[in-house]
């Protein structure tokens, strides 16, 4: 038998489990109510610009939710999450050797038949064919936003000493020993932190190589040693006119140096702008194209997809996830993400480039890009280690020493890759 104040206790306790039955019901019938949408995206950066494109789409749907995260470590998040088979319906991811991987692991949905691919900047969608280790009939992606790599340079500087923007490799030199002359630095490298040394060596390469030479050598119609040797002699150049040591001194110090005035130019991509402003916000930045070439008829200017949405291939409500992309593929969402991340968009249209980025205009307008080499290179093979090895060494044959490791360490992180592209070849064009 319970006595008074046990019922009463017992009867509190039932009331707050029906209550909160009531709650989970009704919660259920909300939720059922609408298509739930989930995107995971890999920049935790741009977390601000994708709550408010979020909160925009939700207040205007009354059938679908999205929800958007940006976390911490979201590659290693998704790969867990895809190998524990919980697929998100769409991701926001870079187009680089990730999307290769994931691509070619048959996760993506082909998306050819969503209208927006029609207005994407070719010069984007032939960077993610590009990345296709084995060619797909389709659209897999859906590039967004991109950014530039070339040269940076200190435009009141430039005024002040009537520098010329350089056309050509010669040009270029020339107005570094002008510079050097003037007993200013002509440019900071900060090697330190080797991924660094990619930023000089992807602009270089992007003028002096084939888009695809990663797939030529994988299909055995070149080599490193033959495709990459002007860009490795020109990255030696390139540490005449740079900092003392430019291996004690890492990203951050080599923004600080460029943002305060202790070099005219900066070979680094328009991701380093936000960083170089929280030094120096008045300073008067802007960029031009690496003029790898002797003729500025054969430059390209190195731009990649930082982001582009995938659908994952077992999605259930894909009208839902084509009215998110079609929501994120209008003009104005694209904006707040530029207003808030910078860079360039894929898409083509009006929209505004960034005033750091004014001098390369020309090249964006009229499709003149390519892609990152570094986005086709294996993580495991480090190669911007084996960059930055190469640079240390000062005695002769440094070049063939670094090419010829170059074309080794290929054919052992990408074995399986090579013999599959072969044995594609063979049962397609009957290439032995």
């Amino acid at each position: 038998m319970l006595n008074g104040k046990r019922v009463r206790r017992f009867s509190v306790v039932l009331g707050i489990m029906a209550g909160m039955a009531c709650l989970a019901g009704c919660g259920q019938g909300a939720s059922e109510s609408k298509t739930e949408v989930e995107l995971v995206s890999y920049k935790p950066e741009a977390v601000k610009a994708f709550e408010e494109i979020a909160e925009r789409f939700n207040a205007s749907h009354d059938d679908i939710h999205l929800t958007i995260d940006s976390p911490n470590e979201a590659m290693t998040i998704l790969k867990t999450r895809f190998i524990r088979e919980d697929y998100p319906d769409i991701v926001g991811i870079g187009g680089d050797i990730n999307y290769s991987n994931f691509l070619d692991a048959e996760l993506f949905m082909d998306i050819s038949d969503l209208e927006e691919v029609t207005e994407v900047k070719q010069s984007y969608l032939d960077m993610d064919k590009k990345l296709e280790f084995i060619p797909q009939e389709g659209i897999y992606a859906l590039p967004y936003a991109a950014n530039a790599a070339g040269i940076l340079y200190n435009k009141d500087m430039f005024e002040e000493h009537g520098w010329e923007i350089p056309g050509t490799w010669d040009e270029f030199t020339a107005l570094c020993d002008e510079i050097k002359s003037n007993g200013i630095q002509p440019l900071y490298l900060g090697y330190k932190d080797t991924w660094t040394c990619y930023a000089p060596w992807n602009a270089l390469a992007v003028g002096l190589s084939d888009a695809d030479t990663c797939s030529q050598v994988n299909m055995g119609n070149t080599t490193f040693t033959e495709s990459y040797r002007e860009v490795a002699e020109k990255m030696q150049v390139l540490l005449d006119y740079a900092e003392p040591n430019p291996y004690a001194y890492g990203y951050n110090d080599a923004c600080t140096a460029f943002a305060r005035g202790q070099s005219a130019m900066y070979p680094i991509g328009s991701y380093a702008i936000p960083q170089i402003k929280s030094v120096n916000p008045s300073m008067n930045i802007d960029s031009f194209t690496f003029p790898a070439n002797a003729s500025e008829e054969e430059n390209v200017l190195n731009s990649g997809i930082d982001l582009q949405f995938s659908v994952m291939k077992n999605c259930e409500n894909k009208e839902a996830v084509y009215e998110v992309l079609r929501f994120l593929y209008e003009d104005e969402t694209i904006q707040i993400y530029l207003d808030d991340q910078g860079g360039i968009a894929c898409k083509e249209g009006d929209f505004q480039i960034p005033a750091e980025l004014e001098g390369m205009r020309s090249y964006i307008e009229n499709d003149r890009m390519a892609d990152y080499q570094d986005h086709h290179y294996p993580s495991e093979m480090s190669v911007d280690a084996m960059i930055q090895t190469f640079l240390l060494d000062t005695q002769e044959g440094a070049a063939d020493r670094f090419l010829e490791r170059f074309d080794k360490e290929w054919k052992r992180y990408n074995r399986d890759l090579i013999w599959k592209i072969q044995q594609y070849r063979q049962e397609t064009e009957g290439v032995d």
